[in-house]
């Protein structure tokens, strides 16, 4: 992947500072144009005849209108003479919030978004499904955790696993590691399968090499549960970004991740790029 343009999700009712400070970076490293976007669900209040109060919606038609522009002086305000280009771009619509924005990834080869919040009984007008993202995008998504506000590229794994997911996401972040400064590629196996291990990371490292990314092919014992042991094993080898294929199938139309996916999406201790 060449990146040329990138694309950073506000989240209308968060805080973004350091989302964005993620975002001007890169596009400051990559020398690459920026769009911002944020996207909203109408609020949606039936009563028993079935139709939906219009004081209600005006009221929330107001507040999304207040939020995506507080949302968009954020944004400019953040990167303003700092990156190449800049644009904005909102989304209002009752379709998923996820598939908005995937439509629009279209424009960009990045994603940079915050993790998934969770799911809330009271309001999810708010909520972006970041797993969905992933998997519908057709684009890398880089997750960046609240509370950071840079790349860091110290010490960055590839989390192996032969599939077609684990190979688009190491193509994907090459710009990204041939920043790092140190590079693993990691996979965990059982017993009986470590040679087999060993000689896949082998191979994915001299593929690296062949892109100019020095990298240690590793394999670990696995045990327990994959992702808690991934988890565990990344945290100890002082892990401080993560590439890892984006899991997942079709199910009555919901896509439902496995559970190392699903950990990496909900909670993030470091950034994560993904990709399916």
């Amino acid at each position: 992947m060449t990146c040329k343009r990138l694309m950073v999700h506000l989240e209308l009712d968060g805080k973004n500072s350091g989302l964005l400070d993620v975002a001007a970076e890169l596009a400051d490293r990559f020398d690459v144009g920026v769009i911002g976007i944020a996207a909203c669900q109408p609020f949606q209040m039936l009563f028993d005849e079935g139709l939906t109060s219009g004081e209600v919606t005006l009221a929330d038609r107001a507040e999304i209108v207040r939020e995506i522009a507080a949302a968009e002086a954020a944004f400019r305000q953040a990167l303003k003479g700092r990156v190449k280009s800049l644009e904005w771009r909102s989304c209002i619509s009752y379709a998923p919030l996820a598939s908005c924005i995937a439509d629009e990834a279209r424009a960009v080869d990045l994603i940079v978004t915050s993790p998934d919040r969770g799911a809330s009984m009271l309001d999810n007008t708010r909520r972006v499904k970041i797993g969905d993202l992933a998997l519908e995008a057709g684009r890398p998504v880089l997750i960046v955790p609240r509370g950071i506000s840079t790349v860091a590229l110290k010490n960055v794994f590839v989390a192996w696993k032969d599939s077609r997911e684990a190979r688009r996401a190491v193509s994907d972040a090459l710009p990204l590691l041939k920043l790092a400064k140190n590079v693993t590629v990691l996979e965990a196996a059982g017993a009986a399968d470590q040679g087999r291990a060993q000689a896949r990371v082998m191979d994915v490292a001299r593929w690296l090499e062949s892109h100019g990314v020095a990298a240690d092919p590793v394999t670990t014992a696995r045990g327990g549960p994959e992702a808690t042991e991934l988890h565990a094993d990344l945290i100890e080898r002082g892990c401080d970004f993560l590439v890892a294929g984006a899991y997942g199938h079709s199910r009555l139309g919901e896509f439902v991740f496995g559970g190392v996916t699903r950990d990496l999406l909900l909670d993030p201790e470091y950034c994560v790029l993904v990709s399916h």
